[in-house]
């Protein structure tokens, strides 16, 4: 047997695996992830990601994926956001609701209704050093209010970042963090499931590409405005499949410490075979990244 043709037979193997779990799964677990059952095919040359699904149940979110780039590629070269003209105080209101769904949490209260419109960066302590954002609090003021709000409370400290999404298992290229009750070991299959409490709508659609560098918001791919304590950074250009058809709320952009996010993903990933869905508790970095701290300023 070929190279090729043992490829293509373990990707079919694959498929069937996940098929077989998904029709012995009792009922439907709700993980706030992106780019849930990406489907891979192999052809000659490599492996490409057919599609990939951003909703389990929602066949029109589809997108192709393309080629990654180098991992070296700056964060400079992802898009950035419009110009946005400046907002007065009091001119905008947020609403955060209760999140009733039936997931692990850790509520430490609600963020104001009135955002701080004044914020500009968002720094990330880990075990491996400062990622540093540049906010786009003019497009996504709620989104910075409620990061703001957390970190203030210290819901991050001490979280693990859970899902580290590559071109070769998910079709996507981004680092998720956020969930406050992740084991991030790549056993735990409600991994991605766990969320601040409360939930809040979508903003910036559209506004930024998802390119290497953006950092966005991630909710349950058949959802909208359900968006929690979960986001992810994008760490190539894999990701900008998604922009045709803009769902998760762009933020930011990485403007120091990409290295960081370089190094995990080139220490790989660890799968978990028994996670029916698919991208929930599986792909943990094998590289572990802990979050000692979240500022903004």
């Amino acid at each position: 047997m070929s190279g090729e043709d043992r490829q293509s037979q373990l990707a079919r193997e694959h498929r069937e695996r996940q098929a077989q779990r998904a029709e012995q799964a009792s009922k439907a677990k709700r993980n706030t992830f992106i780019g849930a059952g990406a489907a891979v095919v192999v052809v000659v040359g490599g492996v490409v990601a057919a599609s990939v699904l951003l909703g389990a149940e929602d066949g029109t979110r589809n997108a192709a994926a393309t080629s990654s780039p180098s991992p070296s590629q700056s964060a400079s070269q992802s898009a950035s956001p419009a110009p946005s003209p400046s907002l007065k105080p009091g001119a905008v209101t947020c609403e955060y609701r209760k999140d009733t769904s039936d997931i692990p949490v850790k509520f430490v209260g609600y963020p104001s209704k009135k955002p701080n419109l004044d914020l500009k960066t968002m720094t990330i302590t880990t075990n491996h050093g400062d990622i540093v954002i540049d906010l786009a609090t003019a497009a996504a003021p709620c989104t910075v209010n409620s990061m703001a709000f957390l970190a203030k409370k210290n819901f991050y400290d001490g979280t693990k970042c859970h899902r580290l999404a590559t071109p070769e298992n998910s079709g996507l290229a981004l680092l998720q963090c956020g969930d406050p009750k992740a084991k991030a070991d790549g056993k735990n299959s409600t991994d991605g499931q766990g969320s601040s409490g409360y939930v809040f709508n979508d903003e910036n659609l559209g506004g930024m590409s998802y390119g290497r560098g953006t950092v966005a918001l991630a909710q349950a791919p058949d959802a909208a405005n359900q968006n929690g304590s979960q986001f992810w950074i994008s760490y190539a250009d894999d990701t900008t499949q998604l922009d045709s058809g803009a769902a998760y709320t762009p933020f930011g952009t990485v403007s120091k410490g990409m290295e960081i996010v370089d190094k995990i993903v080139k220490g790989g990933w660890i799968t978990n075979p028994d996670d029916v869905t698919g991208d929930g508790g599986s792909h943990a970095p094998k590289i572990p990244v802990l979050i000692k701290d979240v500022k903004l300023s």
